[in-house]
This record gives C-alpha cells, sequence and structure tokens, in this order.
C-alpha cells in the first residue's frame, strides 16, 4: 500500500533515464495530447481546455500571476493565462476540443481539488493512463482509443445542451482554419449576425472566435510535424506565412519554443 502525504503519493515509479524516450504527439478528433519533459513554460493562454498531470510527481503553475502553487494535477480553462514550472520532469497534457461536452468536461480527472484564479488544483487524479501512454513505445498507435476511454465518463459529466450552430462554427474552423473563415461569413453560414455568433462562441467555446481559429491553425501544423514535416512545410499547409511566425504563434500559445517539444517526437 502506497504511503500519501498531503494527498501527494510518497512511492511512485521511478521516470525513465532522461534521452531515453522522445516526446509524444496525438492530435486528432477532439484530443490534443502531449506527453514529455519539460523545464518552464512562460505565462500563455490555450484555445481549449487543458488537463495537466505531472506523470511522476508534483509540479507547479502560476495563474494570472499569483503566487506559484504545487499540484499533481490540473483544469485549466481555455483562455487562462498561466505558467508551468515542471523542472525538467515528463507532464502530461490533454487538450479537449469543443464538442457535445461542456469546458468542465475534463474536471472527473482530478481530485482532491482546490480552486486557484479559475483553475483547478488536484492532489491527485488520472495521472496513470497518462503515464503509460509515454512510457509505452507505441503509444502513437493506439493513443486515439486510450484517450476516448479515458475522457468517455468525464464527457458525460460535461454533456448538456449546445448551440448547435456554434459547434457547426467549429467544425469549420477545425476543418479548414485559415484567415478566409471569417467569422462574418460563417455567422452567415449559420444565420447569425456576426455580433451574435461572436458572443455565442465566446460563450460555448470559452475564449472569441480568432483565438480559437489560432489555435484549430496550431493544431493543423502540429498534426503536419506528427506525420513527418519539417516545421517549413507544417508552417504553409496549415496558413502561416512561414517558419517564423508559426514559431512565433507556438510561442505564444505554449510558452516555449517549438523545438522543446517537436523535435524529436516519437511516430
Amino acid at each position: 500500500m502506497r504511503a500519501e502525504t498531503g494527498g501527494l503519493r510518497l512511492y511512485e515509479p521511478a521516470a525513465p533515464r532522461e534521452g531515453a524516450l522522445g516526446p509524444v504527439w496525438h492530435v486528432a478528433g477532439a484530443h490534443t495530447f502531449f506527453a514529455g519533459p519539460l523545464r518552464y513554460n512562460a505565462a500563455h493562454q490555450h484555445g481549449a481546455p487543458v488537463f495537466l498531470a505531472g506523470l511522476y510527481g508534483p509540479f507547479r503553475i502560476r495563474v494570472r500571476g499569483q503566487d506559484w502553487a504545487r499540484c499533481r494535477t490540473a483544469l485549466v480553462p481555455a483562455g487562462l493565462l498561466h505558467e508551468l514550472d515542471v523542472g525538467g520532469e515528463p507532464l502530461g497534457v490533454l487538450y479537449r476540443e469543443p464538442g457535445a461536452t461542456g469546458p468542465d468536461a475534463l474536471a472527473a480527472l482530478l481530485s482532491g481539488t482546490t480552486a486557484c484564479g479559475g483553475a483547478l488544483l488536484g492532489a491527485d487524479g488520472a495521472v496513470a493512463p497518462l503515464r503509460a501512454l509515454w512510457e509505452a513505445r507505441d503509444a502513437p498507435r493506439w493513443a486515439g482509443d486510450a484517450l476516448a476511454d479515458l475522457t468517455a465518463f468525464s464527457g458525460r459529466r460535461g454533456a448538456g445542451a449546445r448551440d448547435a450552430r456554434i459547434l457547426r462554427v467549429v467544425e469549420s474552423l477545425t476543418a479548414c482554419p485559415d484567415p478566409d473563415q471569417s467569422a462574418a461569413r460563417l455567422a452567415q453560414a449559420v444565420g447569425l449576425s456576426e455580433s451574435r455568433l461572436q458572443h455565442l462562441f465566446t460563450r460555448e467555446v470559452g475564449v472569441p472566435f480568432r483565438r480559437y481559429r489560432a489555435w484549430a491553425r496550431m493544431r493543423r501544423a502540429i498534426e503536419a510535424v506528427v506525420a513527418g514535416a519539417n516545421f517549413t512545410a507544417a508552417a504553409h499547409a496549415s496558413g502561416f506565412a512561414d517558419q517564423a511566425h508559426f514559431a512565433h504563434d507556438f510561442r505564444r500559445t505554449f510558452g516555449a519554443p517549438a523545438s522543446n517539444s517537436l523535435l524529436d517526437i516519437r511516430r
């Protein structure tokens, strides 16, 4: 039986030696997943809610410039400014795209929670499944099924009435996340005024239309890199002007350079 202190487990499996495993990325459908060692991620905001799990121990997070807090898991809503200090240890990161579930659908993956500046910090939670994905060398082959199973029950918790018009807009942005997909054009397609679309989109998704469109484009670029494209090709395929534009937006989105997590990935 494991001893525990303050909700944090004392006896954890040892992390693989540094360099033994490359980062894991999975981008498909409703999920974006990353697992790998991180050090410091400067203040950044995401276009989708994210579940964070220290795979072998706690990590530190700072929300909206407040004091640093120590936790084992965290749920950060879309658009919430936060920093991470992981100290080079592996972190599991799971984003859930808008759909039939609400923004709080990932909350069931945490336990022993406390509120912190709009985020939810946990003393424990669904760490083991993400750790298994990180440790398995063939994880990219089965990550989609594993993540779908993991979020199935949390999705039921966050289910509820959603605006079908906004979900159609989200689907359009996911399919074609480029600047030509304007709010005005998509509003007309779903029978809304542009101002009404902007209001409903922020309410339903948690971030403004433009921020989510940028997030959808970033997802497409990462997906291209995971499939084998270099940064330049991925940038062009996803609507970025060039590699420098992609690199700038990646740092703004994740608080760290793309090279920290997109080099040496497992395929």
